[in-house]
């Protein structure tokens, strides 16, 4: 099969595409002919700074987390009704050294969820991880309820700082999906209209001197939950905007990473900060995740391309070093790598 390799870290250069044998699935496993790869940040990190202290822990390295395919062989233990069956993949290449960066990838047929006919492969890659890590994300606060869903967050305003980015437009969709009101930052009229596409009832810009006089014109009490992407940039603004016993979660880092906050007025104010990365979530609050996120595809709720304020940007499987370098850069939308075609 083809597929992209990588033997050690380093620029998208040490991306290769070659030869590998077919996989077969072990005991409780599924084999999905993979049609669309997803790509996202932890990717390239991954790529770049290894798994472990700047080692990788497999020889050969199949990368991506995400895709989309159809099952072709199951393993002992699985029901073998599931073969022929369409479905979006999650956690992939998590601890495991074959991602969906291949014609074929092997997985614990959990990783492996039903896919509904009407749903494209393209939203099927797109979930994965960014609404894994959104829904933790968007569960962090204060008494929060146990799952997402219609009416979850009904009552609740929610900032989403970023809501551009591939997590950030998943948090926006799982949270006014589950009733929530959302504010969204964008700092161009082509990220407003994205974020408002994608759902969200109000937007600021973050970077305005009025962003918090903006925001509280929304929400006077303050948001009850910050999703954010730039913690150290906005740790100020953030304060100002946020409710007594608020919740900031962080999903991302920049710079340095380094985030310095008055330990009192937060104290004062009863205020949490809740670090989130998706692959790293305990393995029952994964599976409630994708449950969730499961639920909110198969009702509609999760959608990508332009017109839902996520633009797709595709490139076939022999330009996976172009596909990492976009994600590097911060492109605009969802970065996909076809594989295949049904």
């Amino acid at each position: 099969m083809k597929a992209i390799i990588y033997t050690s870290v380093g620029g998208s250069d040490v991306l290769e595409l070659t030869e590998l044998p077919v996989p077969e699935p072990g005991p409780g496993e599924v084999r999905v002919r993979v049609t669309i790869s997803g790509v996202n940040a932890t990717d390239w990190k991954c790529r770049q700074f290894g798994h472990v202290r700047g080692e990788l822990l497999y020889p050969v390295v199949v990368p991506h987390h995400d895709g989309s395919g159809v099952i072709d062989a199951v393993g002992v233990g699985v029901d073998p009704a599931r073969a022929g069956q369409r479905v979006w993949l999650w956690d992939a290449a998590w601890r495991r050294p074959g991602g969906t960066a291949a014609e074929y990838v092997v997985v614990p047929q959990r990783q492996a969820v039903p896919l509904p006919p009407d749903v494209s492969y393209e939203i099927g890659a797109s979930v994965g991880l960014p609404a894994v890590a959104a829904h933790a994300c968007l569960l962090a606060g204060r008494d929060a309820p146990d799952r997402l869903g219609p009416g979850a967050l009904a009552g609740r305003r929610v900032l989403v700082v970023g809501g551009t980015g591939t997590l950030g437009h998943a948090a926006i969709q799982l949270a006014v999906w589950s009733g929530a009101e959302v504010v969204a930052t964008a700092s161009s009229p082509d990220q407003e209209r994205r974020v408002r596409a994608a759902g969200a009832q109000h937007v600021v810009d973050y970077r305005a001197a009025t962003a918090a006089a903006d925001v509280r014109a929304v929400a006077a009490a303050g948001v009850d939950l910050i999703v954010q992407v730039a913690a150290s940039a906005y740790a100020e603004t953030d304060l100002e905007v946020l409710a007594t016993g608020g919740t900031v979660a962080v999903y991302a880092t920049e710079g340095r990473g380094q985030v310095t906050l008055p330990t009192a007025v937060l104290m004062g104010r009863n205020v949490r900060y809740q670090f989130v990365l998706g692959t790293t979530l305990p393995p029952a609050a994964k599976d409630v995740a994708v449950g969730d996120v499961a639920a909110a595809v198969g009702a509609g709720a999760l959608d990508v391309g332009d017109a839902s304020g996520l633009p797709l940007l595709r490139f076939p499987l022999e330009r996976t070093r172009d596909a990492h370098d976009a994600v590097q850069a911060g492109s605009a939308g969802k970065v996909l790598v076809d594989v295949a075609t049904f």
